[in-house]
């Protein structure tokens, strides 16, 4: 999931995501499917069934992002090293952070064989941000001059227009892109796959495109069983730099991650994003040389839902209290077999504007906990829920942060089990989380600004704790009304140090890739969000 795909929840406990693939086999070069159901020349991946039908703008979740990037490209990605590269656009220029201007490559078509132009942009952005279509990343389309015409607030409000004023094709390859107010960052933000183009078949039935997607990406959809698999072919006419090495992409389902690990073992899966806390500490002797370790750009949180009874109007010391119940450098060390490291701040390292934020509050200090914990009023009840989806791989950490916080305070603590990580995220959705929530949150792009504004910002989508607080929105505005990118990265990090003070999550730590593959496949390399280049593949 090159760049964009960053910017979304994360399923696994220890990685990225956690569900499926297909299986491993040498390639014979014919076009015969193998024994086990894969094609010759195809790689399989374990990724699970998605939250949302494959609409870019409806996916904000890593299982569905991994499909979405491989059928989709938009303007721009981002290097192993979280720098810009260019994909479908040619250049992104500006002159004073408010008005941008897009040129885009010749000769893109969709996998339909329309071409990708300008107006495949401004009319996906535009569908994308209406309030009408209810999709969940509208809120990326804020900053666009005219947002508030499709997207009124207020609850029952319907979209005034149906072009935000913003957005201008000038020639089928040259667009302008005119925001409310500079936002010096806001190329970045292009990185998502939420800003990919749509074809002109996706506005005759988006429900139906949504099951069978036409994209404009390395590879072009072929089926998909629900709960059991999707397949992608290899585009063979895509001219973008990620180019697929392979013949196509098994993303398949599993149960538990255990499963998905039997499976690489045997032969019959060729990739797993994250082996389960019980394989971890053999999967190095296991896999040998396919083991696959390195860190990337996510945080693991418990996030209150601020909306139940229990946490509503709740003071912050509560939340610093609990905080420092957690032993992070035990539960890493042991529960995550040192695949994790404790969290310092609410952003990880491996972003612009990361920050030690010098607090006491991620120490593990009992007799602090239980002052602060006094001194803010108490727990409601005296007894906590975190939820968790168990195909994730989440259950040990979430036993051992409870037991932890149970044993330094006398609170109760227990885990709120859900069958897999698409029920997990309705849950969060629909506001029916009892108390916590795990939170796994990978980057959309490589800055602090992500970690915070798509977060904990009033109107984000991804708030699902609905944690609303009007002094950091207004800290928020003005890292984005910032002159310069440096300017709005060090405001963030000011906004950053209000939010220990706030706290609308619980940071516990960051992540690190501990997956691997098996012994058909060769080139598996990581990205900097953390995901499996599965362009990048090769069938030995």
């Amino acid at each position: 999931m090159r760049g964009a795909k960053s910017a979304k929840w994360v399923a696994g406990a220890i990685v990225v995501a956690l569900a499926a693939t297909a299986c491993g086999g040498n390639d014979d070069g014919g076009d015969k499917p193998k024994a086990s159901g894969k094609p010759a020349g195809y790689v399989s991946i374990d990724v699970g069934e998605p939250q949302k039908a494959l609409i870019p703008a409806d996916t904000n979740e890593s299982l569905g992002s991994y499909v979405i990037q491989s059928l989709f490209t938009q303007l721009l990605d981002f290097d192993a090293d979280g720098n810009i590269v260019y994909t479908n656009a040619e250049s992104i220029e500006t002159k004073d952070s408010k008005t941008w201007t897009v040129k885009l490559k010749k000769g893109w078509k969709f996998h339909d064989g329309t071409p990708v132009t300008s107006q495949s942009y401004i009319d996906a952005w535009n569908w994308s941000a209406n309030i009408d279509n209810k999709m969940q990343n509208a809120f990326w389309f804020e900053d666009i001059k005219g947002y508030e015409d499709v997207h009124p607030e207020g609850e029952g409000a319907k979209a005034k227009a149906k072009e935000m004023s913003g957005l201008k094709a000038v020639d089928d390859t040259t667009f302008t892109i005119e925001l409310s107010k500079p936002v010096p960052y806001f190329e970045y933000k292009l990185g998502y796959a939420t800003w990919a183009p749509l074809p002109k078949a996706f506005f005759d039935d988006p429900k139906a495109f949504g099951q069978k997607p036409i994209g404009n990406g390395p590879y072009s959809f072929e089926k998909w069983t629900h709960k059991k698999l999707i397949q992608v072919k290899a585009n063979e006419d895509y001219t973008g730099p990620n180019k697929a090495k392979n013949k196509g992409v098994q993303f398949k389902n599993y149960a538990t991650v255990e499963a998905a690990y039997q499976d690489v073992l045997s032969g019959n899966l060729d990739m797993i994003r994250q082996v389960g806390p019980k394989d971890l500490p053999k999967y190095k002797s296991d896999l040998g040389d396919g083991a696959v370790e390195q860190e990337y750009a996510a945080v693991q949180s418990i996030v209150p839902a601020f909306y139940t009874k229990q946490w509503k109007d709740i003071d912050p010391k509560v939340m610093q209290g609990l905080s420092m119940a957690i032993d992070r450098e035990t539960i890493t060390k042991t529960v995550l077999n040192n695949t994790r490291k404790p969290a310092k701040s609410f952003t990880p390292p491996q972003v612009k504007g990361n920050q030690d934020l010098d607090t006491e509050i991620f120490d593990y200090n009992p007799d602090e906990a239980k002052k602060l914990i006094k001194e803010g009023g108490g727990v409601p009840d005296n007894k906590i829920f975190i939820q968790y989806n168990t195909d994730g791989g989440h259950k040990e950490w979430v036993t051992a942060v409870c037991e932890s916080i149970r044993n330094a305070t006398g609170v109760e603590c227990l885990g709120d089990a859900k069958p897999d990580f698409a029920t997990d995220l309705e849950a969060r959705d629909n506001d029916e989380v009892k108390s916590f929530y795990r939170g796994g949150w990978v980057a959309d792009y490589p800055l602090n600004v992500n970690f915070m504004r798509e977060l904990y910002g009033t109107t984000a989508e991804a708030n699902n704790g609905r944690f609303s607080d009007k002094e950091v929105d207004e800290l928020f505005k003005k890292g984005d009304n910032a002159k310069t990118l440096e300017e709005s990265i060090k405001l963030y990090q000011e906004a950053e140090k209000v939010l220990v003070e706030k706290m609308p999550a619980i940071p516990l730590w960051t992540y690190q890739i501990n997956g691997g593959h098996g012994k058909d496949v060769d080139n598996v390399k990581v990205d900097f969000h953390g995901d499996f280049e599965v362009t990048e593949v090769t069938v030995k």
